[in-house]
């Protein structure tokens, strides 16, 4: 295959922003290139060589200071170490998703059906204005060491957290100056600026609040903190809004009643109907309010859109063949999989057991209800009428990369992107989970060490400068 390397590549995606140079498969969509994926092996070993367990407690001491409330999620006790050139492939991969969707109408119509019944707010906004988009890290057929989507979600990350976790690391461990963690060319003020505007756009801070589901109790609320520490916002339960009007409320400290301008929305549709809450307002009347993060496009760039990015002809090599739940057992599904080299078993008997694919529920949040190894007998029993809400994907095997004193671990990379009212798709900052279980979220790596929740830093000029 043709590889051409195209300058100013982001000028071919109205709207996005991002660094300068990318390679692009000809004739088929966005690859990258293959090639060995080189982990910095000097700074990994100058980090571990340096490493001391005082240091690791003092890491969570900073973090806790900082953030002004325990972090109760793991955090690991390395960064990562990665060049540059990775995280830009990875950002170009996900902003060229995310086009070839928002420029699909076919698509687009497909997943607002699939929206849950009672979830579909008003007042869309024309794009998203936080995106997610994970990578792991896999040999493709050749042997070569190369990204690949885990998946792509219009929602909002820990961006507060992040940031302040990267400055942790960097604090704790002494790194140098010159290496980098922001995209885009971005320093930290600069960061912190884009993530303002994305999330305020002109409105006083007062009347903008992040609105979620019982927020003390999330893991987030760091995140929540740190965000209402940085922007001057106030931290919502979504469930207390009141209404006046056709205007939206809060409570402030004070127990006044202050109007919302614009919301900062947190709050995922799948808590609110696992837990069955009833909201007091009604999210599809049409309110006289602006969303920061509309909780439609939730639902519309999510796993929903895996099947649709990985069909031929138009199929993405960074997209790993994948076929909803319904469509598998009627047989079309089938062999699209096959087509893309899934190997499936002959049979298709209760017992057979479909070891090369996972089983994921399409709007589900930190790897919540997948399955591996699913038999036959299991996506059977799985009502028709819910199928539509399922896929399976091909099973991705991460290549550990990171070296450790617990051996080699597995890093998941995720690219967050900022979209401001008025702005571009800007990749901004990523977030790294390291593991060595069979899944790589939080809570599937408890009781190890050099696991957990962590950043990635690259070689380059030097970036710290004050905030």
């Amino acid at each position: 295959m043709e590889y051409e390397v195209i300058p100013a590549w982001h000028q071919l995606l109205p709207g996005f922003a991002g660094p300068s140079r990318a390679i692009l498969l000809k004739g088929e969509g966005f690859a990258l290139p293959a090639r060995t994926i080189s982990m910095i092996p000097a700074l990994r070993s100058r980090f571990n060589a340096a490493f001391a367990t005082g240091s690791y407690e003092s890491l969570l001491a900073l973090l806790h200071r900082r953030c002004g409330v325990p972090v109760e999620f793991r955090v690991a006790e390395t960064p990562i170490f990665v060049p540059l050139a990775l995280l830009d492939e990875m950002a170009a991969a996900g902003a060229s998703l995310t086009r070839t969707l928002m420029g699909n109408p076919a698509y687009l119509a497909a997943a607002r059906s699939a929206i849950p019944e009672g979830y579909s707010v008003a007042g869309e906004t024309a794009h998203p204005h936080f995106l997610t988009a994970d990578f792991a890290l896999a040999r493709d057929a050749a042997g070569e060491l190369v990204p690949r989507l885990v998946e792509i979600q219009a929602f909002p990350s820990v961006y507060a957290y992040q940031a302040v976790l990267t400055g942790a690391y960097r604090q704790t461990f002494g790194l140098d100056s010159t290496l980098g963690c922001f995209l885009s060319g971005m320093n930290e003020k600069q960061y912190w600026a884009l993530l303002a505007r994305t999330v305020l756009s002109a409105h006083d801070p007062e009347n903008v609040v992040l609105t979620e589901v019982d927020p003390r109790r999330q893991k987030t609320l760091p995140d929540f903190e740190l965000t209402a520490q940085r922007l001057g916002i106030s931290v919502v339960d979504i469930s207390t809004l009141e209404a006046v009007g056709n205007k939206l409320h809060y409570r402030n400290a004070a127990g006044r009643l202050v109007p919302i301008h614009r919301i900062y929305n947190r709050a995922i549709a799948d808590e609110l109907i696992a837990r069955e809450i009833k909201l007091p307002v009604d999210l599809a009347r049409a309110w006289d309010v602006e969303w920061a993060g509309h909780p439609d496009w939730y639902f519309l760039i999510s796993k929903f859109s895996i099947p649709w990015l990985s069909r031929p002809p138009g199929a993405y090599p960074v997209v790993p063949p994948a076929a909803f739940l319904d469509e598998f057992l009627a047989g079309p599904g089938r062999d699209v999989l096959e087509a893309a080299g899934v190997s499936l078993p002959a049979g298709s008997g209760p017992e057979t057991v479909y070891s090369t694919l996972l089983l994921k529920p399409l709007f589900s949040f930190a790897g919540k209800g997948i399955q591996f190894d699913p038999t036959q007998a299991q996506l059977e029993a799985i009502p028709e009428s819910q199928r539509p809400n399922y896929l399976l994907q091909e099973r991705m095997s991460f290549v550990p990369t990171i070296e450790t004193p617990h051996g080699l671990t597995q890093a998941e990379i995720r690219i967050l992107y900022l979209w401001p009212d008025g702005g571009s798709l800007t990749p901004a900052l990523s977030l790294v989970r390291l593991g060595r279980g069979r899944m790589m979220g939080v809570d599937h790596n408890r009781n190890q060490q050099w696991v957990g929740a962590s950043a990635a830093f690259f070689p380059g000029e030097s970036r710290v400068e004050p905030t």
